[in-house]
């Protein structure tokens, strides 16, 4: 077993609603980062309220921080959270090829999607919010059916199916936990450019022709890089273009 990180608390629960739901309950009580992880999801949920499938193996489980700054630098730990995934599924595959970092919060096996990350935040005081909850869903032993996608999403895949290997969830939790925070780390102490430059390292898809839909418009672009920001950099047939937010597809 890797070493637990100091200073972050864990739970494992038999059953709840949504991780993310009991961390937002929690959070206010919590004097220190916290993990929570249930070995079963009732009530569970994705980027902009669509249901996530957690079948029983899979990972389902919440970071809960409470840094003091703004949302905008906030939001930048998703990628702290996909390089955490990366570095935590290398570990327990030893095949780091085998995956890519699709922005702005899945991660891919063999072209796959294998993971994927949503940031809520919560308790706004003083124009802050006061804590942030990192919710992390993984296909660890099974992978959604084909009738449970949108329209040319990615195709989801599994640990199991893709690489053999047999992974439960708080083994799982036990590499992905000091992962994560060796990236927090860099984090804080040294800004989001060396976190944008190793996420870039790792990026699906750049150099090429993807399509990235806002709720409002569609771009088809080259992905060229991603910004100090966080935004997803298109070259357009009208020009670089700056994404904040999109689903994309390839």
């Amino acid at each position: 077993m890797t070493d637990w990180p100091v200073g972050y608390g864990r739970r494992i629960l038999a059953e709840v609603d949504s991780t993310n739901a009991e961390a937002a309950r929690i959070a206010p009580d919590l004097a220190g980062p916290e993990w929570i992880v249930a070995l079963r999801q009732t009530k569970a949920r994705g980027r902009r309220g669509r249901a996530w499938d957690t079948e029983t193996g899979n990972f389902a489980g919440t970071l809960v921080l409470h840094p003091n700054e703004s949302a905008d630098h906030m939001a930048l730990r998703s990628f702290v959270a996909s390089l955490a995934l990366f570095d935590a599924f290398s570990a327990v595959t030893a095949r780091p090829e085998a995956f890519s970092l699709k922005w702005p919060n899945d991660v891919l096996m063999n072209g796959g999607k294998v993971a994927g990350i949503l940031l809520e935040s919560a308790g706004f005081a003083g124009g802050r919010p006061s804590h942030l909850i990192i919710g992390i869903g993984v296909n660890l032993a099974h992978a959604p059916g084909p009738t449970k996608l949108e329209p040319n999403a990615v195709r989801p895949v599994s640990l199991l199916s893709e690489a053999g290997v047999n992974v439960d969830p708080e083994s799982f939790l036990n590499v992905l936990a000091p992962a994560y925070a060796h990236w927090e780390q860099q984090f804080v102490t040294y800004g989001f450019e060396p976190i944008r430059s190793a996420w870039m390292s790792r990026a699906a898809r750049i150099g090429e022709v993807i399509t990235a839909r806002t709720m409002r418009e569609e771009y088809i672009g080259t992905f060229e890089t991603v910004d100090n920001a966080g935004n997803l950099v298109l070259k357009t047939a009208q020009g670089a273009v700056a994404i904040s937010a999109a689903d994309i597809f390839f």
